[in-house]
């Protein structure tokens, strides 16, 4: 078995591990001004938390990828999301920031560079990983971000449980692309699950908001390929993807997954988003071994971007 399958399964135990660190000193403190930051996965996750603390009332949140910060604004704290804490980009916004505003690193390792330069950090080691390909370290940064914002993480957990054991709801005999969508913070898990595929199969895929799917992305919907939505989804948008004759994914408290036409909104009728994210890691890895390719060490990848 790969090292990412088993990463990936791993997941609901670690995201309950990750749960227990949520008052680790130099997590944000309500009505802070925050930046996240991080590159590729922890730049989505970094997404993904900054949504859900501005939308439960924290204080302003953004993110950006670390090469892309601005600089000149002013935070109260910068938290950087890296696992192997060697990445250029966010060592070297660290060492700018130092003196100047306070900075938390979120890592796998609490003795690299990143760690040196961070005010503080917290380190999750038991979420590190053996493959290029980030899951679980990713996605337990996240669930220890949720819980600092009070979210109670054992449903969560619960639901990842059952993402490791649903039948897959992508084939690749029958997918020739996917597209998958998000609103407000599951927008960011979007992006991951697109990049998750890309980097371990090489397969064609995109991300989008779900409302602004519809202004231009939807032009390439069509038999063969599918569109898969995180959490909530736009009124209409299954009739919409419908006509076009691509299929519509969408996770179900039922231990499936819908195909289009049965399933329709009203209320928390799907698996959390971060288990559904689990889902698709799952299809990424298949999606790699249908070609012959593996999944632990994608193409053109290394384990972290430093850079001369």
């Amino acid at each position: 078995m790969s090292h990412v399958k088993v990463e990936i399964a791993s997941q609901p135990d670690c995201w309950r591990q990750a749960a227990k660190m949520a008052d680790s000193p130099g997590l944000p403190l309500p009505g802070e001004r925050v930046a996240v930051t991080g590159c590729g996965t922890s730049w989505f996750m970094a997404k993904a938390y900054a949504a859900l603390r501005e939308a439960e009332g924290h204080g302003d949140t953004d993110a950006f990828q670390a090469s892309e910060f601005p600089l000149g604004r002013r935070y109260d704290r910068v938290i950087a999301i890296t696992r192997s804490g060697t990445t250029t980009e966010v060592v070297a916004l660290l060492e700018a920031l130092r003196g100047r505003t306070r900075t938390t690193v979120i890592t796998a390792d609490g003795a690299t560079p990143a760690a040196a330069v961070a005010g503080e950090t917290v380190v999750l080691d038991f979420a590190d990983e053996l493959s290029v390909v980030q899951t679980r370290f990713a996605t337990s940064s996240l669930a220890l971000l949720r819980a600092h914002l009070n979210y109670d993480i054992e449903p969560v957990a619960a639901d990842a449980e059952v993402a490791v054991r649903l039948p897959l709801p992508v084939h690749p005999a029958l997918a020739e692309q996917i597209t998958f969508l998000g609103r407000g913070w599951t927008v960011g898990l979007a992006e991951e699950a697109a990049l998750k595929c890309r980097e371990a199969a090489g397969w064609w895929t995109e991300a989008y908001p779900a409302m602004d799917y519809r202004h231009g992305p939807i032009s390439i919907a069509k038999p063969g390929r599918v569109v898969w939505a995180f959490g909530e989804i736009p009124d209409g948008l299954c009739e919409e993807v419908e006509h076009t004759g691509a299929a519509f994914v969408h996770s179900r408290y039922n231990g499936g997954y819908a195909a289009l036409g049965s399933w329709r909104g009203g209320g928390r009728t799907g698996l959390d988003p971060m288990a559904d994210l689990v889902v698709a890691q799952r299809v990424a890895v298949l999606l790699a071994t249908s070609q012959g390719l593996d999944p632990d060490h994608p193409r053109n990848l290394t384990r972290s971007v430093v850079l001369p």
